[in-house]
C-alpha cells in the first residue's frame, strides 16, 4: 500500500509533505507525492518547481520511505482528481494542508480540502502549518 499527499508549493504544502513523509515511514509504505496542474493553465502557482519536487524526493528517501512524484493534470475538479488517484492506487492515507479561509471564500470559490475530507472512502489526515512566531 501507499500514502497519497497533495503537494503545493507553499507553507501548507510543505506541511503536508512532512506529515506525509513521517506516516510513510511510521507505516513502512510507499509515498505518492502528486502535484497537479489545471489543463490549458497558462501560469498556475500551485505547480511545484523541478527543485521542489527533487527536494521532497530527497527528503523521502533519506527517511527511508520510496517516493514517487505523480504530476497530473485536472479541469475545473482537483478534489475529484485526488480522490480518483487514491482509489486507483489504493492508497492507505490521503494525505492534505489546510489553510485557513472565510466562510464567505469557501461559499464562493467551494474548498478542494474539504470535499476530499466528506467524500474521501480512505482515511484522511489534514494538517496545517506550524503558525509562525
Amino acid at each position: 500500500m501507499s500514502i497519497l499527499v497533495g503537494y503545493v508549493p507553499s507553507p501548507v504544502g510543505e506541511a503536508a509533505a512532512e506529515a506525509a513523509i513521517a506516516e510513510a515511514k511510521l507505516r513502512g509504505e510507499e509515498l505518492l507525492i502528486v502535484n497537479s496542474s489545471r489543463k490549458g493553465a497558462l501560469v498556475e502557482k500551485m505547480v511545484a518547481s523541478p527543485a521542489d519536487l527533487k527536494r521532497l524526493a530527497e527528503a523521502s528517501t533519506a527517511a527511508g520511505v520510496r517516493a514517487t512524484v505523480l504530476q497530473p493534470s485536472h479541469t475545473d475538479d482537483l478534489a475529484e482528481e485526488i480522490l480518483d488517484l487514491a482509489r486507483a492506487h489504493d492508497v492507505s492515507l490521503i494525505v492534505i494542508g489546510l489553510r485557513q479561509r472565510s466562510q464567505v471564500g469557501k461559499f464562493i470559490m467551494g474548498s478542494s480540502a474539504q470535499r476530499i475530507l466528506l467524500q474521501a472512502d480512505r482515511p484522511v489526515l489534514a494538517v496545517k502549518p506550524a503558525q509562525a512566531g
